[in-house]
């Protein structure tokens, strides 16, 4: 597969490069899991919203550019070329934001999606709790209907950025008497409303990057609800096939970490190639960064010409987590004992690439674990029978 660029879209990369280099800012920001870099990254959020690059493939009614996939791809491969900030409202940006356009009522849409381009709301993801983890159709945190409003009670736990976001979007059991994928709803829940308590957990790295939401008979407008009543399974895959498939990590990322691992064993190549390994090693890391670039290329050319995602997702999902542990850990290999060495210690290069691969020990369990996403594959995509 060969990619052939038009000319509208070799101008539109143009553009989208001039701006970054204009607007990037110099200096790293701090992290976005720390408050400090929370209120950063949201001022850069502002400040890309600003420009008309919040999230290109939306309407321009809702603050958006009205791209293309294709065109968010280009996006993509030079905002990570640019070493921009990433993005602390991703769960809203690339999760939420396309299950609104899918579900969402015109009102809905307007009164969200521009706060959320912006960055002037930020988003946590509600779907876990302490008894349904991967299995999310045994989530028992419950939204009763009492007049215009829903009174929840439960918990949720490992809800990314909801230390200091602004909503929730989650699933909640709407009849308390219904069983696995029946009787659950999909709500949009203010993260200051009364009756809801917000606890931090920690990461590997210390800081507070997810936490867990207790609600004591917290009310939510029915106006905050997606889709019908009883509907929220099928909202949520659709939400789960976003979150695997190709909006929340693009090929770009992957991109990048390979080309930096590229420079890595160069730098380091006299005492890398004491190991046969490892450059075979990189060598494959970059191959599987474009194998994976032409695929979302091909995925995304599909969409356009009004294909759909559906249980290919989980394909996706398994192969982007378990590259970015590869590349990971093949820099580790290159680093050596330096790599081991705590954030405090160490050079910046070598930092950077532990706090890297501590994340990536993450990618096969979020979005759906990889186990629970071979058991799709089998059953869905090759017709296996149930184990």
């Amino acid at each position: 597969m060969r990619l052939h660029f038009t000319e509208a879209q070799r101008a539109f990369r143009a553009e989208v490069r001039a701006w970054l280099e204009a607007n990037v800012p110099a200096e790293p920001l701090e992290d976005f899991d720390t408050e400090a870099g929370f209120t950063q990254h949201r001022l850069w959020e502002r400040t890309l919203s600003d420009g008309g690059w919040g999230m290109v493939t939306w309407p321009k009614a809702y603050g958006g550019r009205g791209c293309d996939l294709i065109e968010w791809l280009i996006f993509e491969e030079e905002y990570w070329r640019a070493g921009a900030p990433a993005r602390v409202n991703q769960n809203g940006l690339f999760l939420l934001g396309p299950t609104l356009m899918e579900y969402g009522t015109e009102e809905q849409k307007r009164r969200f999606l521009p706060a959320m381009a912006s960055g002037e709301e930020v988003w946590a993801q509600g779907w876990s709790e302490p008894g349904a983890g991967s299995d999310m159709a045994a989530i028992r945190c419950t939204a009763v209907r009492d007049g215009d409003h829903y009174v929840i009670n439960g918990q949720k736990t490992w809800s990314t950025r909801a230390r200091w976001a602004d909503w929730l979007f989650g699933l909640f059991r709407s009849d308390p008497a219904s069983s696995r994928h029946r009787g659950l709803t999909f709500l949009l829940v203010p993260l200051r409303s009364p009756g809801v308590t917000v606890r931090p957990i920690r990461q590997l790295n210390g800081l507070p990057g997810f936490a867990e939401i207790f609600f004591d008979d917290v009310r939510v407008p029915v106006d905050n609800r997606l889709a019908d009543e009883g509907a929220g399974w099928q909202v949520a895959m659709a939400t789960a096939g976003f979150e695997r498939g190709l909006m929340l990590r693009s090929p770009a990322r992957f991109q990048q970490t390979a080309r930096r691992l590229v420079q890595l064993y160069n730098e380091r190549r006299a005492e890398a190639d004491m190991d046969p390994a490892i450059r075979d090693a990189v060598v494959r890391a970059w191959m599987g960064a474009e194998a994976y670039t032409l695929s979302t290329y091909a995925t995304a050319s599909r969409l356009i010409k009004g294909g759909h995602i559906g249980a290919e997702a989980s394909l996706t999902k398994v192969f982007w987590s378990e590259l970015d542990q590869r590349m990971h850990e093949t820099a580790m290999a290159i680093l050596g004992a330096e790599a081991e060495l705590l954030p405090d210690g160490g050079g910046d290069e070598s930092r950077s690439w532990l706090e890297g691969f501590l994340f990536a020990q993450a990618g096969p369990i979020y979005a759906g674990t990889n186990e629970i996403q071979r058991n799709i594959i089998a059953e869905r995509l090759l017709g296996m029978p149930r184990a």
